[in-house]
């Protein structure tokens, strides 16, 4: 019942073998796949196009971004889409199920501006970085939800707030949700799983670098949406700025300061592990999970100062890889 009833924008840069499953699954799915190349240097475009999907490669003369990207392949659409289009990235593999899912959810919800359901990570258990971004993608469900770069819209919802902001390195999905919603539409979060996701962290400089890329976003939704992210920017400044400040200045005004800071920080990751493992983490991946969720306010702290900076500068953000 759902199938031919979407059109599919993929968009990837150097993704490798897994490009070919995830063309292979959004084609036997939709009527038609728009792939959106980011300056490959892989043979991401010969598997696109033997998979039978239509190509669009990214002029490298403006900056890459997967807001742009996915603007282009929705404009390679033309005036004939489909009444609803899928947004899925190169490391998505869509469920079987899920195509029909969401088509006929917007069928039946005309206030729906699109949906999305879960991101499940093919391998939790490798790390403790893949752990901790299957937990980022347990979005609360809902008509209001979170904004994710996966999911089926509406064509004609995404097409009236003018799609994605091109020029956003991160956040651009929370981004386009806000817009939606003060446009009248919902966008909801179904409990269904939507995609399997592969992020392949196994070190932690790549997950700090990804989590400065969550910071950036933070910032800027911020600045463009009053009220948006706001906890998740107190937090940082808080814990990674404030904090650190007071037991600085204790070391030079009153030492049972910076020992009042340090326990705070142990009592926050007591209470982290203790949460950890009730979701079934050992006690040592427990501790490593709780140390990691204390220093990624740093890396948030890092990436709202980029953001400030770039502005400030009045230059443009370069996005942020960590693969």
């Amino acid at each position: 019942m759902g199938d031919n009833w979407f059109d599919a924008v993929v968009i990837g840069r150097n993704e490798g073998d897994r490009l070919a499953r995830v063309l292979q699954r959004a084609t036997t799915h939709a009527r038609r796949v728009i792939y959106v190349d980011s300056g490959s240097h892989d043979d991401s475009v010969a598997q696109a196009r033997a998979a039978g999907a239509q190509v669009v490669k990214l002029d490298p003369a403006r900056p890459f971004t997967a807001a742009r990207a996915r603007n282009e392949g929705f404009a390679a659409l033309g005036p004939d889409r489909a009444e609803f289009v899928h947004f899925v990235d190169g490391d998505c593999i869509l469920h079987t199920d899920w195509p029909e899912t969401a088509t006929v959810f917007l069928q039946q919800n005309p206030k729906a501006g699109l949906v999305h359901g879960y991101n499940v990570e093919e391998a939790p258990d490798e790390s403790v970085y893949n752990w901790l971004t299957n937990q980022e993608w347990q979005h609360q469900t809902g008509p209001d939800a979170n904004g994710i770069g996966i999911f089926l819209a509406r064509s004609a919802a995404f097409a009236q707030v003018g799609g994605f902001r091109d020029d956003m390195i991160a956040a651009e999905d929370d981004e386009l949700f806000f817009r939606l919603r003060k446009a009248g539409w919902q966008t909801w979060c179904v409990p269904e799983a939507m995609a399997a996701h592969d992020v392949r962290l196994h070190a932690f400089l790549p997950w700090f670098r990804r989590m400065i890329r969550a910071g950036h976003g933070f910032a800027e939704l911020g600045m463009l949406h009053e009220g948006a992210a706001r906890m998740s920017r107190l937090r940082a400044v808080v814990w990674a700025g404030v904090l650190p400040a007071l037991a600085v200045l204790g070391l030079w005004v009153w030492w049972p300061l910076g020992v009042l800071v340090m326990a705070l920080y142990a009592m926050s990751a007591a209470r982290l592990w203790r949460r950890c493992r009730s979701q079934g983490l050992s006690s040592y991946r427990a501790a490593k999970a709780a140390a990691l969720l204390v220093i990624v306010k740093f890396a948030h702290l890092y990436g709202m100062a980029l953001y400030w900076g770039g502005r400030f500068r009045r230059s443009d953000a370069k996005i942020i890889e960590y693969k």
